[in-house]
């Protein structure tokens, strides 16, 4: 056999020493002398396989018990492991979730917002009740034999649509039961329009809240911005987000905050938002035009990739602490991590998760709503233009030339379809920078676990 070393990732982190084996995605922590072998073998054009390192602990005989450990890990197809050449047989598809963008209007006038005009950039509407019954109705037939359902209330701001997000959760929630089946709602809210039955009723019904602020009020405010411009939508939302958080007692929720050029210290923004109490915590990177003054350019790239380093610090100090809090970006799953076909493919976008226009229509997801290149049919006759959803599903890491080299392929799937299109105009090329986040972001996830095995072990 030879070695694929291509996909074989070393790097350093406040003290650790860690190995990814891209192709069968495990993780290795060694120490300094295992590391310096491992980048050699990937740096020697004439080591290709076991039998030439074996050679090499001939004349080197100081490394032999570390070289029988990589040989042993390479049998076992955790070490310069080979990679699929095709993808395995798709299992069939269903839908498993839909996003419901309920609401084609919104209170806020966020700078960064897809929805930032509040229209989407079509005419101003709010979602029916018979269409959002479609909706479900459509999500039940064609979710064949999968028992469990997602449903995410969007916009907009769906609590400006609040009734009909009511009263579909208690159609979906009904039907969903006369056909041996349950439903997973989600809402995202700016929070503007939070009253307390409308928090209650959250808080009975919705598995996950998403709840929308980018940290520290100067941050906040810069961007997120009521529709006068006037007034601080901070000291609005704060206290109705937090007596939400308090009220839904541990149920899923996180606080989801975009950075843009304005707050490239974002770790700082996080620590905000855990000193105001929340504990459950995401902050993404904003995506739009280079050109806009709030955008990610190339050159902040270097700046972003020490905050992660920075916030993966604050992380851990505060766990050690007993005070900790959770990002969802640092949560990688390496024991029981997602089915090889998701790893492939992420999101499921465009077959297994769609976005529901007011009109009915159906979109890969809610960053194509309004682009009628990508309308994939309605609630009503469903998936009719089965080639662009052929598309999203044949759009997987195997597929990316730039991917099949990467070894964080199979954790970050590709990234995001919308975003690689529309930075690099194809599906196929990736938006640079974005990939180079998600890797640190990698980074940072396995030095955090490796801090905490160790200290596990320590411990016993």
């Amino acid at each position: 056999m030879l070695f694929d070393k291509v996909c074989v990732h070393t790097f350093s982190q406040g003290g650790q020493h860690l190995v990814v084996d891209g192709n069968s995605g495990a993780v290795h922590v060694v120490d300094g002398e295992t590391l310096t072998l491992i980048k050699r073998i990937c740096d020697n054009d004439r080591i290709h396989g076991p039998d030439d390192l074996k050679e090499l602990l001939e004349v080197e005989p100081q490394l032999t018990e570390i070289g029988h450990e990589l040989l042993a890990l390479v049998q076992e197809g955790l070490l310069f492991s080979s990679d699929l050449t095709e993808a395995p047989p798709r299992p069939e598809t269903v839908v498993k979730a839909l996003c419901l963008n309920v609401a084609h209007d919104c209170n806020l006038r966020c700078e960064y917002c897809f929805a930032s005009t509040g229209d989407f950039k079509g005419e101003r509407e709010l979602m029916s009740l018979d269409v959002a019954k479609a909706a479900v109705d459509f999500l039940i037939q064609n979710s064949k034999h999968r028992k469990q359902l997602e449903m995410d209330f969007f916009g907009g701001e769906p609590l400006m649509n609040w009734d009909v997000v009511r009263e579909t959760v208690d159609y979906a929630s009904a039907e969903a039961e006369k056909y041996g089946k349950t439903f997973r709602f989600t809402i995202t809210t700016n929070g503007i329009g939070l009253t307390p039955e409308i928090e209650d009723f959250i808080n009975e019904h919705m598995y996950n809240v998403v709840l929308s602020i980018d940290g520290r009020q100067e941050v906040n405010d810069r961007v997120r911005q009521t529709v006068s411009r006037r007034g601080s939508v901070y000291e609005i939302i704060i206290p109705k987000f937090l007596r939400l958080v308090r009220n839904r007692r541990g149920k899923s929720y996180y606080a989801r905050g975009t950075f843009t050029a304005y707050n490239l210290d974002f770790a700082s923004d996080v620590a905000h938002l855990h000193d105001l109490g929340f504990d459950q915590i995401s902050m993404e990177p904003v995506v739009g035009d280079a050109n806009e003054p709030y955008a990610l350019r190339k050159e902040h790239l270097p700046r972003i990739l020490e905050e992660y380093d920075r916030l993966a610090e604050l992380y851990l100090d505060r766990q050690r602490s007993g005070d900790g809090f959770n990002f969802f970006h640092f949560n990688v799953e390496l024991k029981k991590g997602p089915c090889l076909y998701k790893r492939l493919s992420g999101c499921g976008a465009g077959y297994e998760y769609l976005a529901v226009a007011p009109s009915g229509e159906l979109f890969p997801c809610h960053q194509f709503v309004g682009e009628s290149d990508y309308v994939l049919g309605t609630v009503w006759g469903g998936i009719e233009n089965q080639e662009l959803s052929t598309s999203f599903k044949d759009s997987h890491v195997l597929n990316k030339p730039v991917c099949r080299s990467c070894w964080a392929k199979y954790y970050c799937s590709g990234g995001c379809e919308k975003n690689n299109l529309q930075k690099a105009g194809t599906g196929k090329v990736l938006d640079e920078m974005a990939c180079n986040m998600e890797k640190k972001r990698l980074e940072c996830s396995f030095y955090l676990q490796a801090v905490r095995t160790e200290s596990e072990t320590e411990s016993v």
